[in-house]
């Protein structure tokens, strides 16, 4: 044995001072979850003891109701993680039966926008909707004229996608390839930033599809008054609102983000990136011709009778049928939000629950019993539910909370719920104030390499356009909608 002493390599020489130690555990704070359990309680007995006249059934339902929406706008626990443990919560208590709760799961709807991803993911694969697209924008000669373009684009992909968050998807490519052909011009750039989510969430409201507050809207008044909303209804009441709504809101961008030469500068778009080959494909063909017959059949519901979930089935098979499809269905049902399926059966289960209970009733007049004017209702819906993603995100939470409580309101007042319901899911459709508010507006606030937008941003937005859009759904359900077979009272 030598003298000298060998060192290990320096890169396993490990100080003593660095040796690794015993990870700190983080102080658990538990006082929030003794406030709401005791605010829980609080509640609890006010309602037991106060001669609500409520029911056991409805006093449970309004406990494990008031417990989801504390958690979907106080914690950060996952919305679908609340939902269907408020629903599971019902069944042990016996509000709801465990047949009831499967049902939704395995309801018509949830069915319905099954085979509704597998279409889209059909038609987005043949390429058709980037060849629309690209054949749109590329017409633009103007900035003002490639806006509204843009917004035309946007509203069309309404009827091919079944949510917001994958047409913001499909769209992101195409706003990277004008931003990079527009590089030269950030107040250009920024304002089609802004534009993109901003119609994709506007333009939702112009078919049944649009969103899954839509379904869940439809679902729960067929619930509460027997009949809901069908496709064709739907399309007839929310595409001229979509229309008006949209074009406005580019206007309104254009206003705010861009200068006057901004706007009425000439230019002339790069699209060869993402530009399709001349001429329509064959899956392209086959894409658009089913894409229009599904269509037909969900609009022509009230003639043939087959239901737009049977109808939406058909297509999704022949979509990614072996000789005639372009998309292998094992891929697009791998494509299909599951946890969105499962969020929207969980809620409309307790929206439900809510109805069923008469809790829906009890909490509607003691929240709007004040209220006796059939015009200040309304409008107080309208604003409450424009405002309501500032407290809860998702669109599909803010129908199962809202539309529960305004039907029987709406009915207490002589009003027709289905026109209340409606207008209160088209304006919880305005959710731009932040970026956390909607999956599309958090997408295009975060790509790398392309300048967008920020929180100032969005704020001065919604300072204009949640005006615009309240005064937009009043004026149409004052107005129009009773032009087009829906009136409001």
């Amino acid at each position: 044995m030598s003298g000298t002493l060998e060192l290990a390599p320096p890169w396993q020489r490990v100080p003593l001072a660095e040796a690794p130690t015993a990870p700190l555990r983080r102080r658990r704070r538990w006082w929030p979850l003794l406030v709401a359990v005791l605010a829980l309680g609080g509640l609890a007995g006010a309602l037991h003891f106060g001669g609500t006249g409520l029911t056991l059934s409805g006093q449970a339902t309004l406990l494990v109701f008031t417990a989801a929406v504390a958690a979907w706008t106080l914690t950060r626990i996952d919305d679908t993680y609340v939902a269907l443990a408020a629903a599971l919560v019902l069944v042990l208590l016996g509000v709801l039966s465990g047949d009831q709760l499967f049902a939704t799961l395995g309801g018509e709807t949830i069915w319905l926008l099954i085979a509704a991803f597998v279409l889209a993911a059909g038609v987005g694969a043949s390429g058709l909707p980037t060849r629309v697209a690209v054949a749109l924008i590329g017409r633009a000669r103007s900035v003002r004229g490639l806006a509204h373009l843009v917004t035309a684009a946007l509203l069309l992909s309404a009827f091919a996608i079944p949510a917001t968050s994958g047409r913001a998807a499909l769209a992101v490519p195409v706003f990277v390839a004008l931003a990079g052909t527009l590089r030269e011009r950030p107040r250009v750039v920024r304002a089609l930033a802004i534009l993109f989510p901003t119609v994709i969430l506007l333009s939702a409201v112009a078919t049944l599809m649009g969103a899954g507050a839509h379904l869940v809207t439809s679902q729960l008044l067929t619930a509460a008054t027997g009949s809901g909303i069908g496709f064709g209804q739907w399309l007839l009441l929310g595409l001229p609102l979509a229309l008006v709504s949209s074009h406005l809101a580019a206007e309104l961008v254009l206003f705010l983000f861009t200068g006057r030469r901004d706007r009425r500068g000439g230019f002339t778009l790069d699209l060869n990136e993402i530009r399709p080959p001349k001429g329509l494909s064959r899956p392209e063909r086959r894409a658009a011709l089913l894409l229009a017959g599904v269509s037909v059949a969900w609009a022509s519901e009230p003639l043939h009778g087959v239901s737009p979930a049977v109808v939406a089935l058909i297509g999704a098979l022949l979509i990614s049928s072996p000789r005639f499809g372009t998309v292998q269905l094992n891929k697009a049902l791998a494509g299909v939000p599951w946890s969105l399926l499962v969020f929207m059966a969980a809620t409309a289960a307790l929206g439900a629950a809510l109805i069923s209970s008469g809790a829906a009733a009890w909490l509607a007049t003691a929240l709007l019993g004040p209220v006796h004017s059939p015009v200040i209702f309304l409008v107080v819906v309208v604003l409450v539910s424009t405002a309501a993603h500032l407290l809860i995100q998702s669109r599909s939470a803010r129908s199962s909370v809202l539309v529960p409580l305004v039907i029987p309101a709406a009915i207490a007042l002589g009003l027709n719920p289905v026109a209340v319901a409606f207008a209160s899911t088209a304006a919880a459709g305005f959710c731009h104030t932040l970026s956390s508010s909607a999956k599309p507006v958090a997408m295009f606030a975060h790509l790398d390499g392309t300048p967008t937008y920020g929180r100032a941003d969005l704020l001065r937005l919604s300072l204009f356009l949640g005006p615009l859009t309240a005064g937009l759904v009043l004026f149409f359900a004052l107005s129009v909608w009773p032009l087009l077979g829906l009136n409001w009272r």
